[in-house]
């Protein structure tokens, strides 16, 4: 294992944010990503999970991390890992049938979500409790914030309405396509695009920039 570092800093919890996006950047867990974001009540409901399954489970890798034997570190995360995500499924199906039977076998799929095992292996199993939460929210609300992203633009154009709420009334025609798997795909990729242009944008302001001051 390696050295604890116990400084927390702002890039700490910022780095799931934007940077090292889980979605927009690193493109993991596309599965959920494109299977449950058809409405943006699914999409919260997903990321709050998944977030939830991220600090508990990364809360308790980090105070375990010196008690768990190197040769079966990843089956023991992975156990960690599904003992929140049951607490969670049984949650979700206590609190509406309707949304645990809208998200489906995706709740458990949250398991192997590569996230979540990448930031037990990376980071909660290197760092102190306190940072890997610090690092694990941050993560967890860039995961949040893409999957509301995606189910905002496809429930407002695939069924005129958002978290349920009618925008447009009867007369509005909807995109059929975008409650479809190919909607997700379609949005996904139109976001991509556009942080990519702001990113290039940022970096030919700055280059212009430092041009100037020379």
């Amino acid at each position: 294992m390696g050295k604890d570092n116990n400084t927390i800093t702002w890039e700490t919890f910022s780095e799931g944010l934007w940077r090292d996006n889980p979605v927009f950047v690193m493109l993991l867990g596309m599965c959920p990503v494109l299977a449950v974001t058809n409405s943006a009540i699914n999409a919260l409901a997903m990321g709050l999970a998944t977030t939830f399954v991220l600090l508990a489970s990364g809360t308790l890798i980090s105070l375990l991390r010196h008690s768990i034997p190197k040769q079966v570190r990843i089956a023991t995360y992975i156990v960690i890992i599904a003992t929140f995500v049951t607490i969670v499924d049984y949650t979700i199906q206590a609190i509406s049938l309707d949304l645990y039977n809208a998200l489906g076998a995706f709740i458990q799929l949250i398991v192997v979500n590569c996230m979540i095992l990448g930031r037990a292996e990376a980071y909660a199993s290197r760092n102190r409790p306190l940072k890997a939460v610090t690092n694990g929210l941050g993560m967890g609300i860039g995961f949040t914030f893409a999957l509301l992203c995606l189910g905002v633009v496809r429930e407002i154009l695939g069924a005129g309405s958002l978290f349920g709420i009618d925008l447009f009334g009867p007369r509005f025609e909807p995109w059929v396509v975008m409650v479809l798997p190919a909607g997700g795909f379609l949005v996904l990729g139109a976001w991509l695009l556009l942080f990519e242009w702001l990113n290039q944008r940022k970096e030919r302001a700055e280059l212009e920039t430092a041009a100037e001051t020379q």
